[in-house]
């Protein structure tokens, strides 16, 4: 997954697919990097994508 595309659109359909969206972002505001990367898992995302994901969290520092 490249960082262009990571506005999301293949986390956010396959957490769509399980109706997790809503969780996952109340795990991003709360900079939960464990629940946000287990709904992704739960999700069937794949590890590299997860790992983009995790970085980005982690890079954003609160400045979401």
């Amino acid at each position: 997954m490249d960082d262009e595309d990571f506005e999301g659109t293949l986390v956010l359909e396959q957490l769509a697919a399980i109706g997790k969206v809503d969780d996952f972002f109340d795990a991003i505001d709360a900079d939960d990097v464990r629940r946000a990367t287990m709904l992704m898992q739960e999700a069937n995302v794949d590890a590299s994508t997860i790992a983009t994901v995790i970085e980005k969290m982690e890079n954003a520092d609160g400045e979401h």
